[in-house]
């Protein structure tokens, strides 16, 4: 027999968990089946979901096949009913020892119990199970799991339940077995993640959690924090962002949208000032940080005027890098009710804010010519500055590595050193 084959879809923090259930199947034991880790963000995501279960039961046709994350979480009896697969497995169970040495023991094609899946609300704890190194040369922490926001357009609570966090000892323990394996960077993920501590006693923040691992691993050389929501940041992140230079000039926002209106639609707690006067602040806290933002495009009942406010953000907040998302209607979702925008107006709109991304970046990548910047090498041949700024280096350097990288010019995507 065969190690499982697993196949990831969506975000960061699935291929993260992916990585999870790689060992904990292999401590069970499990060989020879397939294992899918699924989207539910959008219902595209959902059909390239089932897209994939087919395309991986043609090449595996007698493998047992395993379906779990988001989607088979919100909706199990969908993939259940699809006769390519075998089990159905909900968020908090696939990171469950149990659960993998109950499907190595139970004959996966002849058993009748094909829904694993239980009330994700329920689950009160993010285990402290993490895995120590995934990624080759930055490694990711999770420090936090769920949501307690009920965002109209976003099904994903419903998939990964209410916020909860790892505490704060058991995070800066994994990161100092990191460091001691030689990683040099450290990216803090969560699905909500400024949420953190939020469960925890005392009711820390996240700039509790930073500047802690920052006093406590000294010989960590990098740490980053993945996307935020800029309203819930707190003065110790705000403090930490000012005085600790390890801590990388490079927050990516989670904004998505620049008209108040819009805004309130989508029950977001922000409003297009708050977002622009936080990225005000972080810049004179913290001089060259570097911006990214999720932002929608055709929300329902998005007018032109609307659209054209997303569009000024892009400036008014000094945007970097661009995470544009076409508006699809989630079912299951409060927006999937509201008046919908037509589909060619949403691409349209979508791909004038690419370009106006593309234009941001241009100007980001220009003003870094003739620079030097501390580079971390993640092959032979590329890096990321401080700022997560892509490098392609003209000679091979060695991986895993801080170098010093004197940017001669730039490609329209990354730079050239």
């Amino acid at each position: 027999m065969s190690a499982p084959v697993f196949s990831t879809l969506g975000c960061r923090l699935n291929a993260y968990e992916t990585e999870a259930m790689k060992e904990l199947a292999a401590a069970a034991g499990l060989e020879g089946a397939v294992v899918v880790n699924t989207c539910a963000v959008t219902a595209e995501a959902v059909r390239k979901a089932k897209q994939e279960i087919r395309r991986l039961r043609r090449e595996h046709p007698d493998a047992p096949l395993i379906v779990t994350g988001c989607a088979a979480q919100v909706e199990p009896e969908t993939f259940a009913a699809m006769p390519e697969v075998t089990r159905v497995v909900g968020n908090a169970e696939k990171m469950k020892a149990e659960t993998w040495r109950a499907l190595t023991a139970s004959d996966l094609i002849g058993d009748t119990e094909r829904v694993m899946v239980d009330n994700i609300m329920s689950v009160r704890e993010t285990a402290g199970h993490l895995i120590d190194g995934f990624g080759r040369h930055r490694a990711y922490v999770q420090v936090q799991n769920g949501c307690d926001h009920r965002c109209t357009f976003c099904i994903i609570p419903f998939g990964r339940g209410n916020s909860r966090s790892v505490p704060a000892g058991v995070v800066v323990d994994q990161i100092k077995r990191l460091v001691d394996r030689g990683f040099l960077e450290v990216v803090l993920t969560g699905v909500d993640l400024t949420s953190w501590g939020s469960d925890l006693p005392g009711a820390p923040r996240l700039g509790d959690l930073v500047m802690r691992i920052l006093r406590l691993v000294p010989d960590l050389a990098r740490l980053r924090i993945s996307s935020i929501d800029s309203i819930e940041a707190d003065e110790n992140l705000m403090q930490a962002v000012a005085t600790e230079p390890r801590l990388m000039p490079h927050l990516h926002l989670s904004l998505q949208h620049g008209d108040d209106l819009i805004l309130k639609r989508m029950k977001r707690r922000h409003l297009r000032d708050d977002a622009i006067r936080f990225c005000d602040e972080a810049r004179r806290l913290r001089p060259g940080m570097v911006f990214g933002a999720d932002i929608i495009a055709g929300f329902p009942t998005e007018t032109e005027a609307m659209f054209e406010n997303s569009l000024r953000l892009v400036a008014e907040c000094g945007l970097t890098f661009l995470h544009v998302f076409p508006f699809s209607p989630r079912k299951g979702t409060p927006a999937a009710r509201m008046p919908q925008v037509r589909g060619p107006a949403i691409r349209e709109r979508a791909a004038r804010l690419r370009a106006e991304g593309e234009a941001a970046l241009n100007r980001h990548l220009a003003a870094e010519v003739g620079r030097v910047h501390r580079v971390l090498t993640e092959s032979p041949r590329m890096g990321r500055t401080e700022t997560f700024t892509e490098v392609a280096f003209a000679t091979d350097q060695a991986e895993g590595r801080i170098v010093d990288a004197a940017i001669r010019g730039h490609d329209g995507r990354m730079l050239l050193a």
